[in-house]
Parts: structure tokens; sequence; C-alpha cells
């Protein structure tokens, strides 16, 4: 899967002016490419500590050579600062600069930068355009398409939030380099979780050794997945988005009981697909020999299986029912019948859930 340059995808959601962009070489000419896009004003670059580090000299530059009048404002790394008081700070923050509502924001960083910076965008002055650079696989293949945009809440993950669709994406590959390697392979459960659920042939190309300069057509498959899903049914209405997230009432359920942070997203959603494969199994027809082969690629990448008995399941059930794939009290469980298929099943209980959580002890 070798890297041709710039990969334009095609986001074709009504009402939304959308171009994502993938490739090398993007942060450079980022300036250019938001004045394609037709954005105007003031920009607020919202930023991480680490992310600053490698990347917001070239942002800043690129920017400030296309005429924009530029600020940074650097949050600290990592879950805790997906919070409602760090939007609020920024709120703050980018009045007391004298951003109004001709400005727009551009989200420079992982999952996290982006859903709080997306968020900040939706709320700021009631909604300014955004731009979103994402810097990780799971924010390339995942969090930055879709425009769901949100900050946890103490009672679980994303339950404070709005749709605020980007006007531009730009998925630089060039910084997946600086990417310590635990954070690299946790964005392939995301990766992996799209061929289970959309792609099966994708599951064989997947490959923990590819060069990291050679994931763009890789990355643009995943963007082009999510946003034909998202296409379909951007707000949740009709039931299609709800695909997405397969893995992920368990995945969520973990990362909130176990407290924000212990656990990267994706080795949460790795061990989420791994009790979503058990229940497909018993609940949809999918074969053993067909969950074996998921569960070996996200070995592959060494995403973990098992779950320590430090986080009871009785906890996890708890946080489950606070996540918003319950719906008037009962479950909304995505599962998969066989690799590239999926839907959202009607008669997962509780207690499919618990055993499925047991069977992650084994």
């Amino acid at each position: 899967m070798k890297d041709s340059g710039p990969i334009d995808v095609p986001v074709r959601i009504p009402g939304t002016e959308c171009r994502v962009l993938v490739g090398r070489g993007l942060i450079g000419r980022a300036g250019e490419f938001v004045r394609e896009a037709g954005l105007r004003g003031a920009c607020a670059v919202i930023t991480d500590e680490n992310v600053a580090r490698h990347h917001g000299e070239a942002v800043r530059k690129s920017l400030e050579a296309a005429g924009y009048r530029t600020h940074f404002f650097v949050v600290p790394a990592g879950e805790q600062s997906k919070a409602m008081s760090v939007a609020e700070s920024l709120c703050d923050r980018m009045i007391e600069a004298g951003l109004d509502r001709s400005s727009f924001i551009v989200a420079l960083g992982g999952g996290v930068v982006g859903d709080l910076a997306g968020f900040v965008a939706a709320i700021y002055q009631r909604g300014i355009p955004f731009v979103q650079i994402p810097t990780t696989i799971v924010a390339q293949v995942d969090s930055s398409i879709g425009g769901k945009t949100g900050v946890n809440a103490r009672a679980g993950k994303n339950l404070i939030g709005a749709f605020h669709q980007p006007r531009l994406v730009l998925a630089e590959t060039d910084t997946l380099a600086t990417l310590p390697d635990r954070e690299y392979r946790e964005g392939f459960a995301e990766v992996i979780k799209h061929a289970v659920i959309r792609d099966a042939a994708m599951l064989d190309e997947i490959d923990p050794d590819a060069p990291r300069e050679n994931l763009g057509p890789l990355i643009a498959r995943n963007i082009a997945i999510k946003a034909a899903i998202v296409a379909d049914d951007e707000r949740e209405q009709t039931g299609t988005r709800a695909l997405l997230n397969f893995g992920h009432t368990v995945a969520h359920a973990i990362e909130n009981a176990a407290g924000y942070g212990q656990f990267l997203h994706g080795e949460a959603v790795s061990l989420g697909i791994a009790a979503a494969l058990e229940i497909s199994q018993r609940k949809a027809g999918l074969s053993a020999a067909a969950a074996q082969g998921v569960r070996e690629k996200l070995a592959a990448f060494g995403l973990p299986l098992t779950l320590s008995n430090g986080l009871s399941t009785d906890e996890l059930i708890a946080a489950a029912r606070r996540d918003k794939k319950f719906a008037e009290g009962k479950i909304r469980y995505v599962v998969s019948p066989k690799p590239g298929e999926a839907f959202v099943a009607e008669d997962v209980t509780e207690e499919d859930l618990r055993a499925a959580i047991d069977s992650l002890r084994a």
C-alpha cells in the first residue's frame, strides 16, 4: 500500500461542505487548503503539549503565510483535557484574544483534541467553522470524520456534545512518524472495526509491519467507509450510524470504570470488539473461525484481548447502562454475522453483556 501523495476522499453529507485530504506534506500547505475552503478571519489553533512540540510551528508558519492571524491554545495531553471545564476555559481565552464570530478553529492533534476543539467550535459564539488536522491513526480514520464533537462527563464518555461538521480535514500521514508505538498501534482497533462491519477484504490487508509513511491509501479507505455510513445517517436517526459503535459499548464502560487515561481508546475498543465477537457468535451466527481471525488480527497489533480482575463485571455493567447506546433502558448492541456485515441486534440482554465481559477474563 504505497502512498502516492494527497488523496481527495469524497465526503457527501447532505447540507455539509467538507473536504478531506489524506497524504504527506499537508501541514506545510495547511494555510493554502484553509484558504481554498473559503475560511476567513482570525484562527484559533487548539492543540496539546505533545503535538504542539512536534507540529505546532509548521502549522503556525503555514497559516500565517496564508495571511491568517493565528492564536495558539495548548491544553495538557490526555483524556483529562476532554472536559467541560477545559472547554469553558478555552472559550474564555478566545474571548480575551478578541476572536469573534468571523473566526475559525483548527484542531491539531488526536481524538481528544479533535473532539474538544470541535465542541468549542460548536458552542463558541453559537458556532464557528473548524478544521481538523488529526495526528493519530484513531483520529484520522475515525474521530475526525463525521461531525461528532464533545467532552466527557463524570458519569460517562462523550455524554456532553454536539454534531458540528468540520469544513476541512487534513489527514497528514507524516505525523504518524512521531507517535509512540503504543499510540500508533492502538489506532488499528478502529481500522479492524471498519473491516468487520463493512470491508472484509481489508482484514487480510491490514499489515502491522507496513511502513508508517505508506499508510495513506489505507487511511483513505477507512475514511471512505466512515463517511459513507455517516452520509446515510448523520445524526443517528435510522440506525445505520450505530454500526460504527461495534465494540464500543464495552469499550466506553472500560474507559469510564477504569478512569480516563488508564486505557488508550483503541485498547479499550480492542477489548470491546472481543466482547462483541463473543455476543455475535451467540446472537448473530458469527463462526468461531471468523471470530478467531479478528482476534488474531487485534493481537498482531499488540492490542489487549483479556481484562484483569481489577474491574468487576458489576462496575462495567453499571457504566454501560449510562452509555448513550442504551435507549429507554434497552441495549442497542451491534453484532456481526460475518466479516463485512453488521446490524443492531434487538435481543441482546444484560445477561449476554455480562457473559461477554466475563469471557474477557478467560
